[in-house]
């Protein structure tokens, strides 16, 4: 059985940035199931940062990353939709995205399209599918809806602010700065709100002449979460995909009722992505829109693997915008 020797990031303790920790790592055969990738590119992601700070929970001591892209080096005997030489990228568990060269469950796992780069991969597959699900299942966005969608200039917004002009939906979108504004504005947002700056329920009932938005996209949670159920019209709904601020605290559902019939879900990307059935069409969707040329993945933070305590500090500190990647070579 042939041993791979890899570097990684392993983390021995929750806690800040600095538990990150570069380290050699021994990586051996696959599994009937697995395959081994080596990694030429790493997606960042704030779900990273929730595992670092033990929002969602792992053994000790844990791996981080959710999303990568690479080349088979080897297969399992089981597998048979990956061969070795296949162009992939995945999103999605188990966490171990932030290293060279890893054995992974090869039922998350496609293939790329020869026109789109690794860098891209790495960029688009956990941001991009997400996108896919939130806009056709989580709510369906139909033609003229008007649609509130926080952190618009971040790498989920910015390709949401483009899959929802595509769907031909009125996109208002919340931002930390003029900058970010201008950004989120150029990739198809309507109308940019400063949360910082501007009551995001009083400017968005203005822009919807007092009827409110037919859904909320929120990853933002807690400091957020209450007024968004104020900026949706009766029978609307509230998509609550992330926590950056923090878990929504537990609510009254008769609060729903309270503000007009509204509905609400809380899905994640891993119950699509481990689902073969779900994970290809959604992946091909995905694909075909950037290989088409109407989706554009906006790379604008680029970090050697090594580096990636400070990747999460300034992904925290709200200094990126769309997406950024970790390069493990």
């Amino acid at each position: 059985m042939s041993v791979m020797q890899s570097k990684a990031i392993k983390m021995m303790e929750v806690g800040g940035p600095e538990v990150l920790k570069w380290v050699d790592i021994e990586v051996g055969e696959p599994g009937p199931q697995d395959v081994r990738i080596r990694h030429e590119a790493i997606g960042l992601n704030y779900i990273d940062v929730y595992f670092r700070k033990g929002v969602y929970p792992q053994p000790l001591p844990g791996w981080l990353g959710m999303e990568a892209s690479g080349v088979i080096e080897s297969v399992g005997s089981e597998v048979k939709h990956l061969k070795a030489g296949d162009r992939v990228a995945y999103a999605g568990k188990p966490a171990g995205a932030y290293s060279q060269i890893r054995v992974m469950p090869a039922d998350i796992v496609v293939k790329l399209p020869d026109a789109i780069s690794f860098e891209m991969g790495a960029a688009m597959m956990l941001q991009g599918l997400t996108v896919q699900y939130l806009l056709t299942d989580s709510y369906q966005v139909k033609p003229g809806d008007t649609v509130l969608f926080h952190a618009a200039a971040g790498g989920v917004g910015l390709i949401a602010m483009q899959w929802l002009k595509l769907l031909g939906a009125t996109v208002i979108g919340t931002v930390g700065s003029e900058e970010k504004a201008q950004l989120a504005k150029s990739y198809g947002c309507d109308h940019t709100i400063l949360y910082n700056k501007e009551d995001f329920v009083k400017r968005t009932r203005e822009l919807t002449n007092g009827r409110g938005v037919n859904v909320v996209y929120d990853s933002i949670g807690k400091d957020t979460f209450m007024q968004s159920l104020d900026c949706i019209m009766p029978r609307g709904m509230m998509v609550t995909y992330g926590n950056a601020s923090g878990p929504v605290p537990p609510i009254d559902v008769g609060i729903l009722g309270g503000k007009g019939s509204l509905k609400l879900t809380r899905p994640t990307v891993m119950t699509y992505a481990h689902d073969r059935t779900l994970l290809e069409p959604m992946a091909a969707d995905l694909f075909d829109k950037v290989m088409s040329g109407k989706i554009k993945i906006e790379i604008n933070q680029k970090y050697q693997l090594e580096n990636a305590a400070q990747a999460h500090r300034d992904l925290e500190d709200r200094k990126t915008t769309g997406s950024t990647i970790l390069l493990p070579w």
